[in-house]
């Protein structure tokens, strides 16, 4: 849900900041807000709007001083101050900067890669020794040399299913031994993904960490990629309350009705009990190895070969289903999937390469000047501890506080900083000798990371659209936590407020005229009036199957419930009262309905409508609450500052 309101406040947010000239339109308290927000609302939706009466630069005023209005009661009850905003605002300025930190070279380098993978699937498995990113030293160390242990067992033969079992860290492995099935790029994160790709069939990879902890996988085998399919389906759910090989035997008469020259779509859409796809006669979205939690659907849906062609029942671990194979779908090529390849490498762990490409690039646009006094004092404190990772950083020496760089003429860094990161980096476990010249490599490394953070930092000042888009959602955070405290969170927890709501508006959630019914079908009309008549004489329904569906062949089927009495074939029958129906036909079915109970049309208790029924306490609530607000604050528009707006638009 945050999410999904989060899209939509950040719509709306992104429409409030654009730099033109700008005079003042209205103020809330103290606070101004000027015309360039305005105009930019307008300007940048007027292409989206299809209805005239949107275009209403008077509602759009109005819209804009709502936002602007929960905004300021944002501040009010000081929702910026929370850790978890403040929090949650810098991952997302750290997402944002990445589309920035960018470098068209390495970009299109790990495309190209990213695309030879995509050719071809891996089947692997792995042993995983968890440990945090931020771990201690000694923690990460101690795990390290875990995975370590158990890759020497592994070279010396002992099974790697069997020690995954009994040693791994990932949750599943008891159950699967590591095995994670085949994949292909973007299925595992990177560092993961290069040591599948990297490591021969039959092979075991070197210890590698990840942000999981350390790995060692086993490569068991490599194939090209099968692309995408599409396919339809029907499905009997897993049932632990029905009779034991009830859901195999409807399967299996599912499919006898299919052999027997039935539409699949028709028999998905009356019998399939996955909800998503019945309506679409079993169409489920196109889909590649790895994307389902179900090897067994994969497997046969690949395997089907010509267009159109089926199943044969099968049990997954939800149900049994029967395939049809709608259409397959080769890899593309790499012209046609690059955008897409780039948006993906942008969002994937491969950002990081492009970032790191950008210290060359900020060398040249960034003066960083260090203190070369300052630097040769740092060497001669570092001993050769540092190789054991054994050095600390000195209590006493005073001679090296201070200033040890300047970036840009503005900002000053101290040599306690440098300090810090050499004493962090020594358990990477450096090489180089002497030590002069392994605190050179580290400042040189040091030094990129400062002008990369510096251009970071400034990002807001360097490019227009990244301030844009960073007030965006600052104020779409804030919003979002207040509508969570203010609405939301009320409206489903106020009981009493919403039962006073359900009682005045109870009518405006109503059930339709329903029936309680038996349904049976069949292709064949002399069966369905046999199947009338024995209704008639109040026959149960496994009687009937029993005397109708003769010699192994399915010539009726039914169907159960309570429905509201436009759904499906019911409207066909017109019923009045109780009993059993005429028959109708219908898609070249005929059809007789046994009606139990008819249940006329009355308002929705409130736990059969909660969903709906919260959904519009929440708006009415909002609606209320933007009055109150106005009440609250002192709100002043400068009617001749907005008519000059009107005129300016209407030109």
């Amino acid at each position: 849900m945050k999410n999904l309101v989060f899209v939509v406040i950040c719509f709306y947010a992104s429409l409030f900041s654009f730099a033109q000239d700008k005079e003042k339109l209205f103020t809330i308290d103290s606070h101004s807000y000027y015309t360039d927000e305005f105009l930019r609302v307008y300007n940048k939706n007027l292409d989206l709007v299809k209805d005239d009466s949107q275009k209403d630069l008077d509602k759009y005023l109005e819209l804009f001083l709502g936002y602007k209005l929960k905004v300021e009661k944002a501040y009010k009850l000081g929702l910026q101050n929370d850790q978890k905003y403040i929090s949650e605002l810098a991952s997302y300025r750290s997402q944002l900067a990445k589309n920035y930190l960018n470098d068209t070279k390495v970009t299109n380098a790990l495309i190209e890669e990213a695309y030879d993978r995509m050719k071809n699937e891996v089947k692997a498995s792995h042993i995983l020794i968890m440990v945090d990113e931020s771990a201690k030293p000694e923690d990460t160390l101690k795990a390290y040399n875990k995975i370590l242990d158990l890759k020497k067992r592994v070279d010396k033969g002992e099974n790697f299913d069997n020690i995954a079992a009994q040693y791994s860290e990932d949750p599943s492995a008891k159950e699967n031994k590591g095995d994670l099935g085949y994949f292909s790029a973007f299925r595992m994160v990177y560092a993961f993904e290069n040591a599948a790709f990297n490591t021969p069939i039959g092979k075991v990879s070197k210890p590698f960490r990840t942000r999981f902890g350390y790995h060692i996988l086993k490569v068991v085998d490599k194939r090209e990629n099968r692309g995408e399919v599409t396919v339809a389906h029907i499905m009997i759910l897993k049932n632990k309350e029905a009779a034991e090989g009830k859901e195999k035997q409807t399967i299996e008469d599912i499919y006898k009705k299919i052999k027997q020259g039935e539409s699949f779509e028709s028999l998905a859409n009356q019998f399939s009990e996955d909800k998503s796809s019945a309506l679409k006669g079993g169409l489920l979205q196109r889909f590649g190895s790895g994307q389902l939690t179900s090897p067994e659907f994969e497997n046969i849906s690949f395997s089907l070969t010509d267009k159109n062609q089926i199943s044969e029942p099968f049990q997954s671990q939800f149900g049994w289903h029967i395939v049809k194979l709608i259409e397959k779908h080769p890899v593309q090529t790499l012209e046609e999937v690059k955008y897409e390849l780039e948006n993906k490498v942008r969002r994937d762990e491969r950002s990081l390469l492009i970032t790191n490409s950008l210290a060359k690039k900020v060398r040249g646009k960034y003066t960083f000047v260090a203190d070369e006094t300052v630097l040769n004092k740092i060497k001669k404190a570092v001993t050769k501890e540092y190789y054991a990772n054994n050095w600390t950083i000195p209590v006493d020496g005073n001679e090296i506080k201070g200033q040890i760089a300047i970036i840009n003429n503005d900002q000053i860094i101290n040599a306690e900083d440098f300090m810090k990161f050499l004493f962090s980096q020594q358990k990477n476990g450096a090489k180089t000798e002497p030590i002069s010249k392994l605190v050179d490599e580290q400042f040189e490394k040091w030094s990129d990371e400062k002008l990369i953070e510096y251009y970071d930092n400034n990002l807001e000042s360097e490019f227009s659209e990244f301030k844009f888009v960073m007030d965006e959602y600052r104020d779409g955070l804030l919003l979002f936590d207040l509508m969570d405290k203010e609405i939301w969170t009320k409206a489903k927890t106020d009981t009493i407020g919403l039962s006073e709501f359900y009682n005045d508006h109870k009518n405006d959630y109503m059930w339709k005229k329903r029936l309680d019914v038996d349904l049976l079908s069949s292709t064949d009309e002399k069966t369905i009036e046999k199947a009338r008549k024995y209704l008639k004489k109040g026959k149960s329904l496994e009687y009937i199957k029993e005397k109708l569906n003769l010699d192994d062949k399915v010539n009726i089927i039914e169907k159960s419930g309570v429905f509201e009495e436009d759904s499906d074939v019911l409207p066909e029958f017109k019923v009045k009262s109780k009993g059993v129906t005429n028959i109708v036909s219908k898609d070249n079915y005929f059809f007789v309905a046994n009606v139990k109970e008819v249940k006329e049309a009355q308002p929705k208790k409130m736990e059969e409508c909660k969903g709906k029924l919260v959904s519009d306490y929440q708006q009415y609530l909002e609606n209320n609450w933007v009055s109150e607000l106005k009440k609250e604050f002192s709100v002043k528009v400068d009617q001749d500052v907005f008519n000059k707006v009107k005129r300016q638009l209407s030109k």
